[in-house]
């Protein structure tokens, strides 16, 4: 894209921007802050609202949110690197890396179905309580998967999203590199390329900067909801980063390096979506125009998250909140990316997430 271009779609963003996030939130509540790039370049980075009630820090683009399943891509790009490095293969199975599974769920299950969300392994969450004073761990969870005696389908046979899927993954890189998955992604991912607004969540370890979780009541009041019982496991959703760090990321990608992701490698058909695909912690779909699209978003307790790139116009969308459940993240805003046609995503897919995310 022409430096031109980018210059004549600046203003007309930042007006549409500036008033989406004004007629979105307020002032002095949990808010959201959203970045835009365009072939390298920021054309906006704005803040609005409260990054944490009780200290009344104000949200800005280098405020740090949980990025929930946004986190997924991380931890999909660190079993890449291994595969790359010969550590490990994508048609590796469970039984490679743990003894915990007794029937013979850990012999079908491969690394490629947990990448692609095919392992048909059943939700964790169903079988764990909600309780106040406690946090289900990667560990807990692979001896809940290990202990079951069935899936919700044949391995391998459909598309079903798993928070499970991704806790196990984790787990493996850990196996497999003998580091704390925090600091193979610190090591391998952060350091190098600057982010040092990024980090893994660890329950009781501090995080500088970073916005707290809020979400409504039933009657509409603001209440915290930072952590639940189940937003502590690593590999599915825990990752907290600032909007820019993200672009050091998005950057990264985005050059010809070892980092970007294998579409034809590991990816999966979306049932119900001729041209969607799952594939390395993306969801990945084809415009009617042939142009590759991809998104994921993130929702956990406190915060809701949105991010797109469109790489064949170097575009970059991140947008992130810290409020839970937040129905403006999809349709307000893409709305008012349809008046850009340089950023606007053309596939279904992208207003589908919620539901291929449940």
């Amino acid at each position: 894209m022409l430096n031109s271009d980018k210059s004549t779609l600046k203003l007309p963003l930042t007006e549409a921007l500036d008033a989406h996030l004004k007629g979105t939130y307020q002032a002095d509540a949990p808010g959201a802050v959203l970045l835009v790039s365009v072939a390298g370049e920021e054309l906006y980075a704005k803040g609005i609202g409260i990054a944490n009630l009780i200290t009344c820090e104000p949200i800005t683009p280098d405020t740090t949110f949980r990025l929930a399943s946004v986190s997924k891509q991380f931890t999909a790009m660190a079993v890449q690197l291994l595969e790359q490095e010969g550590h490990l293969s994508y048609e590796d199975t469970l039984n490679n890396f743990f003894s915990d599974f007794a029937t013979g769920i850990g012999a079908k299950v491969t690394l490629r179905h947990l990448l692609c969300h095919t392992s048909g392994l059943l939700d964790y969450e169903a079988f764990v309580k909600e309780r106040s004073d406690w946090q289900v761990s990667d560990e807990e969870v692979l001896a809940i998967t290990a202990s079951q005696t069935s899936t919700y389908f044949t391995p391998g046979s459909r598309y079903r999203y798993s928070n499970t899927g991704y806790v196990l993954l984790a787990l493996v890189v850990e196996q497999v590199s003998g580091m704390e998955f925090g600091d193979f992604l610190q090591q391998h991912f952060f350091a190098p390329l600057g982010m040092h607004h990024t980090t893994l969540y660890q329950r009781g370890k501090p995080i500088p900067n970073r916005a707290m979780g809020y979400a409504r009541n039933r009657v509409g009041e603001i209440i915290s909801a930072d952590q639940g019982t189940c937003t502590a496991t690593k590999g599915d959703g825990c990752l907290y980063t600032s909007v820019r760090d993200y672009l050091l990321w998005h950057r990264a990608l985005s050059s010809q390096t070892s980092m970007a992701p294998a579409l034809e490698q590991v990816y999966t058909p979306i049932e119900g979506y001729p041209d969607g695909f799952y594939g390395m912690g993306w969801f990945y779909s084809l415009s009617n125009s042939g142009k590759l699209e991809m998104c994921h978003t993130g929702n956990t307790s406190g915060f809701s998250n949105l991010v797109i790139r469109i790489p064949e116009n170097d575009v970059l969308i991140a947008y992130f909140t810290n409020i839970a459940d937040n129905p403006y993240l999809l349709t307000s805003f893409l709305d008012v990316l349809s008046q850009f046609p340089l950023l606007r995503p053309e596939s279904r897919l992208v207003r589908d997430l919620q539901l291929l995310t449940r």
